[in-house]
């Protein structure tokens, strides 16, 4: 079935063929029956949109009953490659009209149900779905409150499926019990390459049930738990994890409350690892000691395959700054980043100190604005100090 066109199906840009147009047509044609036997307006972003693999319909309120229409157009269509429904309200009924049409539909390979509040529901229906289809590679599926009890479902389809690579689990409610459950079908999984699941509420448990899976992982390329809880009971079992696994390329740990305790946890691992080529450990409490270790780690592995490493923004003190050099010295390729922007703060800190005065109302003209902060600042600073701020204040304005 060729993709919907706008309009009649007179074709997107006047180039397509007499053959596209009326598989433009037909294609409406069952998109409208669809919404007629379903109850609903036709999505005008579907109806307007051109000849193409892609089908986007990001924001536009579908719902359970505006996804079952589209789901019934979709069936048997051959033209979609990529469809993106994010942030659509559809809920876990929407959810279970999408995953059966995905059942039938094997064209379709890349799919965004992100931010739809799909619910356990919803993890149920794609569970099974995953179990049948063969086609899928990438889920985007984020921001759909899945909690512990839908991580059973999904765990079954990550144990089972072979075929999705990428799968994005972020910004859920995935707790130490889901840890666990995940942690195992990470362990067996034989086909995730990329897999984001930062911003859930793993802690330690969890944490260490989830790197003890990415340890016996023989595929994942990129993890990203970056935003949970891991500490340093989650930074110990990482550490592990990076001595068995020789797959891991990209790991993105950044804040996950890991002090010096977890950060040299992770330098044991790095001191072994030999594939590893990101490591972000920004925002991690692991002061100058935390960072030292990680790059003392790295200088006594010749074999390291870092080409990236963010540390946090700390103070550098002298000891830190010079192993900075020295590791800089020993791989030459590696870009390395640590410590805060000093230029960077200081401009920070001038604009809280500016919006801290007492607020005025707002002029569109910047030199009426001027005058009226110069008004409410009079009598409060010196003379030579609010001719800095009047200066400053016009700039900014």
């Amino acid at each position: 079935m060729a993709a919907v066109s706008g309009g009649g199906g007179s074709g997107a840009d006047g180039g397509s063929s007499g053959e596209e147009d009326a598989g433009g047509s037909a294609a409406e044609s069952r998109y409208r029956a669809a919404c007629r036997a379903c109850g609903v307006t036709p999505a005008s972003g579907l109806l307007r949109r051109t000849a193409g693999p892609v089908l986007s319909l990001r924001h536009r309120g579908l719902g359970p009953r505006g996804a079952k229409a589209l789901a019934l157009s979709l069936m048997v269509d051959t033209s979609i490659l990529m469809l993106d429904l994010s942030d659509n309200w559809l809920q876990g009924e929407g959810a279970a009209a999408i995953a059966e049409m995905l059942k039938e539909n094997c064209y379709i390979s890349a799919v965004d149900l992100s931010d739809n509040k799909l619910g356990s529901e919803g993890a149920k229906a794609f569970s099974a779905m995953l179990l049948e289809n063969t086609t899928i590679v990438s889920l985007q599926l984020s921001g759909n409150e899945f909690d512990d009890h839908a991580a059973k479902y999904l765990a079954d389809a990550l144990t089972a499926n072979s075929k999705v690579e990428i799968l994005d689990l972020s910004y859920n409610m995935f707790g130490d019990k889901a840890g666990e459950i995940l942690g195992t079908a990470i362990a067996e999984n034989i086909g995730l390459k990329e897999l984001k699941i930062s911003w859930n509420h793993f802690h330690s448990q969890g944490a260490a049930a989830l790197a003890k899976g990415l340890g016996a992982n023989i595929y994942l390329k990129v993890l990203d738990v970056s935003y949970n809880g891991f500490g340093n009971s989650g930074a110990a079992a990482l550490g592990e994890a990076l001595k068995a696994n020789n797959v891991l390329e990209e790991l993105n740990v950044s804040n996950n409350r890991i002090s010096v305790e977890g950060a040299l946890h992770i330098a044991a691992g790095l001191k072994e690892n030999k594939s590893l080529k990101r490591l972000n450990m920004t925002r991690n409490p692991m002061q100058s000691e935390g960072c030292c270790g990680v790059l003392k780690a790295l200088q006594a592995n010749s074999g390291t395959g870092i080409e990236i490493l963010d540390l946090p923004d700390i103070p550098v003190n002298k000891e830190l700054a010079e192993l900075c050099d020295a590791v800089k010295i020993l791989f030459p390729n590696l870009l390395l980043r640590y410590g805060g922007n000093t230029k960077l703060q200081r401009k920070s800190q001038l604009k809280a100190e500016l919006w801290t005065q007492p607020k005025v109302p707002f002029l569109w003209s910047p030199k009426k604005r001027e005058t009226q902060i110069k008004i409410v600042l009079k009598n409060k600073v010196d003379k030579k100090f609010l001719h800095t701020k009047s200066v400053l204040i016009h700039q900014l304005v």
